[in-house]
């Protein structure tokens, strides 16, 4: 973990009221987000992914209990009051959901949905904040953009949407991107063009990004370092270069269980049990059950997340994961 950190989660910890008890759906994320760099999160459906981002901008649910921190900047967003979180929301961070349909109000124009914010907060002349908006609509790869203007959103597809959506989040020039799963309604080829032009707007303005994903390939090709998450709580961290040294064995099992395209002939491979959400994870080690090399620590004590050269790993055995993945590597190279 670094000291210059744009964004940081400190042992975050999050309960949600169900049926009159709190359940945990996240019990420990700690990561760090340098300024200009992008962190991928990744994690299977129910991990606490996207209530991770969203803590940021401290949009949970009603009756969520937060421990623990967020840090941007230095500065505690749960501690934050109305005018500084104001100011976060509008200026410092923003964020493309999963859905441009839900985010959109559907009875306005899509010219009132991206000027409203630099007019009412910013003060821009609306004529000035159109022009701002036309020439980001064209950035993002939207063709005859004075047009779409005047177009509701049940006019345009969720291509189009989704780069609104940037064009939007883009237009208040922020500091940090939040990317929740921004590709997942979309067709894969409108998938490739849409991450391209996240990717390149935030390497050309020097944004940070935190981007939410079940893709381990994609995070790794448009981050600078992963962070993966299991149950609710962060199991391993390293750079997306890196990925092949992985520690932690939820990790190496994500990364055998990718279709390999030049072996025709072999199934795929898929990890064994039932993911658990992070309410039914007991008090060792959520992977424990699913886990190979588990021993009789693991399902009495959760591991916290420790260095390992250029690698964070919450696992208690880290180093012998690591070897048999690196036999079982010069095992296929022999085959």
């Amino acid at each position: 973990m670094t000291d210059d950190s744009l964004l940081r989660f400190e042992n975050l910890h999050v309960t949600l009221p169900v049926k009159g008890e709190h359940r945990t759906v996240i019990h420990r994320v700690d990561l760090d987000v340098r300024a200009g760099s992008s962190v991928g999160l990744v994690g299977e459906s129910g991990s606490g992914k996207s209530l991770t981002a969203r803590s940021v901008l401290r949009l949970l649910p009603p009756g969520a209990h937060v421990t623990g921190d967020v840090r941007f900047d230095g500065d505690s967003v749960p501690a934050m009051n109305p005018a500084a979180l104001r100011t976060l929301r509008s200026r410092d961070i923003a964020m493309v959901f999963q859905d441009p349909r839900a985010h959109i109000n559907p009875l306005r124009t899509i010219g009132d949905f991206l000027t409203e914010g630099l007019v009412s907060v910013r003060g821009t002349v609306r004529s000035k904040a159109e022009a701002q908006a036309t020439a980001l609509l064209e950035e993002v790869g939207i063709a005859d953009a004075a047009r779409r203007l005047r177009q509701r959103p049940a006019e345009l597809s969720g291509g189009l949407l989704q780069r609104v959506m940037i064009a939007s989040a883009l237009l208040a020039e922020p500091r940090l991107l939040l990317a929740d799963e921004p590709t997942t309604a979309l067709d894969v080829t409108t998938q490739a063009e849409v991450m391209a032009i996240i990717d390149e707007a935030r390497t050309q303005r020097g944004l940070a990004m935190l981007f939410i994903t079940h893709d381990l390939a994609l995070a790794a090709a448009v981050c600078d370092r992963i962070a993966v998450v299991y149950a609710g709580s962060t199991v391993e961290e390293l750079p997306a270069q890196h990925l092949h040294n992985a520690h932690h064995p939820y990790t190496r099992a994500l990364l055998s269980s990718r279709p390999d395209l030049g072996a025709d002939d072999e199934p795929l491979r898929s990890i064994p049990g039932n993911p658990l959400s992070a309410f039914e994870a007991g008090p060792g080690c959520a992977f424990a059950p699913r886990c190979p090399m588990a021993q009789d620590r693991c399902t009495t004590e959760r591991p916290a997340l420790s260095p390992i050269q250029d690698v964070y790993a919450a696992c208690h055995f880290p180093h012998h994961t690591h070897a048999a993945a690196g036999a079982a590597d010069r095992s296929g190279d022999d085959a």
